[in-house]
């Protein structure tokens, strides 16, 4: 029997379109999906069970139950909400991980993917074109849980010959499912409100430029990298990936362009600080040299496919 795809924290903003993308590549039933809660998508509901990430004995349970080979662990608590309930992150963002990274030092599975972020740099980290290997300070209890977690894998990686990949995910832009209390995520929301009331209040200056993503770009990083050869893997912390960089006013500028009545305000809050501490691009030249990534999707293509694709949900919902 075919050793079975097990997705933790399907439910998510990257585990409701990888899920999907999952499927369609290895099939339904070669997929388990499972989360806290019943996922958004009525049609993800096969093949779905409910699955706490911080539950060592059920997730091996059903490791076990479903011949799982391979675990992509999505499940975390985001920047934003982290710093709301640091220990509780903590918990969440390395059990689960430690968890998973047992199972695959015992044999139990074969590979393991886990997101790491732009979160782990921090202010000391340089800004612009941040590479693949510089110094790290997070400031935030995401970026601390998610530099720790580096760390880990490569342990893992080095020590019992686990095989773990990870990518440094930047804000990642979506309109098939609802920002998750991510600092990046007001370029997601913005989208939202420029239909539904024509005007948003960002929690960021407007000359806040922060690396960005398709999440269409993001899905097709992912797997390519799962699906390299080991021998082309060199990075067992974490891949720089990266899309575009923008700031929110720039982002409103194109969106004028489209709904000419939209209105931006700034009313900077906390998260101010957090995007502060981040690049404000990202180079991701080694990704390139070892298994070709390339991001394809700009700002312009962007934008009309998160308003005509919005605009669309918005209509039928």
């Amino acid at each position: 029997m075919k050793r079975r795809i097990l997705i933790i924290g399907a439910s998510g903003q990257i585990g409701t379109e990888l899920t999907q993308q999952l499927r369609l590549v290895h099939g339904n039933d070669c997929v388990i999906a499972t989360d806290l809660h019943q996922p958004p998508v009525k049609s993800q509901e096969e093949f779905f069970e409910i699955l706490d990430a911080t539950d060592v004995d059920a997730i091996k349970r059903c490791v076990l139950k479903h011949q799982v080979g391979t675990i992509y662990l999505l499940a975390a608590m985001l920047s934003a909400t982290a710093e709301s309930a640091p220990r509780k992150a903590w918990d969440l963002n390395m059990n689960s991980l430690l968890c998973v990274l047992d199972l695959a030092k015992d044999g139990l599975i074969d590979q393991i993917f886990w997101p790491s972020s732009i979160a782990v740099f921090g202010p000391t980290s340089p800004k612009k074109d941040t590479p693949q290997t510089c110094v790290m300070e997070p400031t935030t209890v995401y970026g601390i849980s998610k530099l720790a977690g580096e760390f880990w894998c490569s342990y893992y990686q080095r020590k019992y010959g686990v095989d773990v990949r990870s990518i440094r995910y930047p804000g990642l832009i979506s309109w098939k499912a609802q920002p998750g209390g991510g600092t990046t995520d007001y370029a997601v929301a913005i989208f939202h409100e420029a239909l539904k009331t024509g005007t948003y209040n960002c929690f960021l200056s407007a000359q806040t430029a922060l690396p960005m993503m398709h999440m269409t770009d993001a899905i097709r990083a992912t797997l390519e990298l799962m699906s390299s050869d080991l021998s082309s893997v060199n990075q067992f912390k974490a891949y720089n990936i990266a899309g575009m960089s923008f700031t929110p006013e720039q982002l409103a500028q194109k969106i004028k362009a489209k709904l000419p009545d939209f209105k931006i305000h700034y009313d900077p809050d906390f998260r101010q600080a957090i995007a502060d501490s981040w690049p404000s691009s990202i180079d991701d030249s080694e990704a390139g040299k070892d298994w070709k990534w390339s991001a394809r999707i700009d700002l312009d293509h962007l934008t009309q496919d998160m308003l005509d694709n919005l605009k669309d949900t918005l209509a039928n919902s």
